[in-house]
């Protein structure tokens, strides 16, 4: 007795599945694929022999898993998402062997998107229908349009205002331990603006190196890692900058847009900047000199030590 369900009308070819999926009507899939426990394998689906599905996946109508993707747990694929798997595909010419495509956990792509060759979707991302995906979308993100752009971060809101001092423009509460806001002292009169601080008492750290970061397009990301002893001050001396902390459980979105507010990051959390103005500049004061060896540039591994600093 097979531990997991094949309709009469669809065809598993592969000994490789897991207890309770389903395979549904005029479904194939191929000797090689592997497939965890509790899929849904909806009707009209193609599975290739080089593709490994997680646990607990769903795979709506009309869609085909190429040679190459990889889909990890949780992950939802909305009806005809396309897979593609070959960059510059001929006919019968055949790479020697087929771009990666892989989709982290718990990760959600919606109907109609299209996916190129190579790309790493991350955990708990969401793709818009009929994205179309060209680079990697980092985890957590939201994507949508051709092609494919981050318009915001799953779980990502603002917080509460707390302090409106006049202006209009509120501040946030932060609800991510070791991310706060500062404010400046800023002056205005006649003559202009004007923002300050004292290295030794306005601000939480004495910082010890700064960086600018201007010019960039409204499409691109910049940040996406953390630190594991720096100290970090944004400050959006012009325009507006959407900065997202992430700590490891949660996350949240602020928008830089005065240059009176400053956002400090502590160590050990994940920053990532998005939706630059065309006019912003990003000033970034830090707490040590740069020391490549500090930064952590991969999500997972900034999970895991999130989780092992937790456990000790």
């Amino acid at each position: 007795m097979l531990n997991y369900f094949v309709h009469d009308q669809g065809l598993c070819e592969s000994t490789t599945i897991g207890e309770g999926t389903r395979i549904w009507a005029f479904a194939h899939v191929l000797p090689g694929a592997r497939i965890g426990a509790e899929c849904n394998i909806c009707d009209h689906v193609f599975v290739e022999n080089d593709v490994v599905v997680g646990d607990r996946v769903t795979v709506k109508c009309g869609v085909q898993l190429w040679d190459g993707t990889r889909l990890a747990d949780d992950v939802f694929v909305g009806p005809n998402v396309t897979f593609t798997n070959d960059r510059y595909p001929r006919s019968k010419v055949y790479p020697e062997t087929f771009a990666r495509t892989t989709v982290g956990p718990g990760a959600s792509l919606g109907a109609n998107a299209t996916i190129l060759p190579g790309v790493s979707i991350g955990r708990q991302a969401m793709v818009g229908a009929g994205a179309v995906v060209t680079k990697d979308v980092p985890p957590h993100a939201i994507v949508a349009g051709n092609p494919a752009r981050i318009v915001g971060y799953v779980d990502a809101g603002p917080g509460e205002v707390t302090d409106r001092r006049g202006d209009p423009r509120h501040v946030q509460t932060s609800r991510v331990p070791g991310a706060n806001l500062v404010r400046l002292t800023r002056a205005d009169d006649l003559r202009g603006s004007l923002v300050a601080a004292n290295f030794g008492g306005d601000l939480p750290f004495v910082p010890q190196r700064f960086f600018t970061v201007f010019g960039v397009p409204s499409t691109d990301v910049r940040g996406a890692h953390a630190h594991r002893q720096c100290h970090q001050l944004l400050v959006c001396v012009q325009g507006s900058v959407s900065a997202l902390v992430d700590d490891g459980t949660g996350r949240q979105e602020f928008v830089l847009d005065r240059p009176d507010l400053a956002l400090h990051m502590e160590p050990m959390i994940w920053g990532t900047q998005y939706r630059y103005s065309s006019d912003a500049v990003l000033l970034v004061l830090a707490s040590d000199p740069y020391d490549p060896d500090d930064y952590i540039r991969d999500h997972d591994e900034f999970l895991a030590e999130v989780a092992r600093a937790a456990s000790s």
